[in-house]
């Protein structure tokens, strides 16, 4: 028997389609602030959004807003009046300085983390951590510390410390292994610079097209081109006076209008599929190490002998003193 005909009228269709809008409007949305480098097709963002979304019956918008020192300027820009429920990005040498802004609300993520300092902290959860290092091919000769750099003609390529936390974290670098002696070190180094860039993908990128011998990046950073290109010439140079240490995390704001989401993504975060998907995507040691371990690969990289880092507390003022030799020492 042929099942009779069925009609669909116009105010069938109408209704369905008021529906289909009010269960988008019903759609709980979390924005969070990261990097651009996070929300690149290359990056953690695509395989993180789709994750989460998995898990949250919600909207997850990443919003990237440059790099991670450019994520606290515009927070102190917007104020209370930002639209993200989470910021992802800062880092430690960051952290005393957002704290500062009032913004940010305890998270109430317990988790053991697999980092090499000891990290307790109400407002920011960390998601990753490395060591930063200059990246080379194997074939440069490599220096062994700051002063054998400033003393050979090897040309690097820098971020800007004003709006890269890599920028901020060779700034630290230098001074947490030179002490007083950091302006000479900058004097010595000016004419190693090649540029100065905002941010790291726009410094790696010189780099690979070969505009200078060497870029300021991570110790991880040769594991993508090992992993995802099966290139082993890209290397880091070990310094002798060791490597300033970088842990990145994430914080809740204050003024969120999705706090249990925001909370629901913060331990998320810290959970397997997140965790997971850093090694390979974002190109750094997760802070909560899956059960699998680390991919093949890791496994190469340069090991620092010592790990430095200037307690959270005293980065702000060592901050400006460090640029103010910085930048005296580029502009002659």
């Amino acid at each position: 028997m042929t099942p009779p005909l069925v009609r669909t009228s116009h105010l069938t269709i109408a209704a369905g389609l008021l529906f289909g809008t009010a269960a988008l409007a019903d759609t709980p949305e979390l924005i969070v602030y990261t990097y651009d480098s996070f929300v690149s097709e290359w990056g953690p963002g695509p395989v993180i959004e789709a994750a989460f979304e998995e898990t949250c019956a919600c909207d997850l918008t990443l919003v990237g807003v440059g790099d991670g020192a450019a994520l606290l300027a515009r927070l102190r820009l917007e104020g209370p009046r930002s639209e993200a429920d989470v910021v992802l990005g800062l880092d430690s040498n960051l952290v005393a300085a957002a704290r500062e802004t009032g913004l940010f609300a305890p998270h109430g993520v317990d988790v053991a983390y697999d980092l090499p300092v000891a990290w307790d902290d109400a407002e920011f959860v960390p998601y990753d951590w490395g060591y930063f290092a200059f990246v080379h091919d194997r074939a440069t000769a490599a220096p062994t510390d700051f002063r054998a750099l400033a003393d050979s003609d090897l040309t690097i390529v820098i971020q800007d410390p004003r709006s890269s936390t890599p920028g901020l974290g060779l700034l630290m670098w230098v001074k947490a292994a030179y002490g007083d002696e950091a302006p000479a070190i900058w004097e010595g180094l000016a004419d190693n610079i090649v540029t100065v860039t905002k941010g790291w993908s726009e410094a790696y990128g010189l780099f690979l097209e070969g505009e200078a011998d060497m870029v300021l990046s991570y110790t991880t950073s040769p594991a993508y081109h090992v992993i995802a290109e099966d290139d082993d010439t890209k290397t880091t140079a070990p310094f002798d006076e060791g490597h300033y240490l970088q842990v990145e995390v994430a914080g809740k704001l204050a003024n969120s209008d999705q706090p249990e989401l925001a909370d629901a993504f913060l331990d998320f975060m810290v959970g397997p599929a997140f965790q997971g998907a850093i090694p390979t995507t974002n190109w750094m040691y997760p802070a909560v190490i899956p059960a699998e371990g680390l991919p093949a690969g890791f496994d190469t990289l340069v090991v620092p002998g010592e790990a430095l880092l200037v307690p959270v507390g005293e980065v702000p003022a060592l901050r400006d003193e460090a640029l103010a030799e910085w930048l005296t020492a580029l502009s002659r």
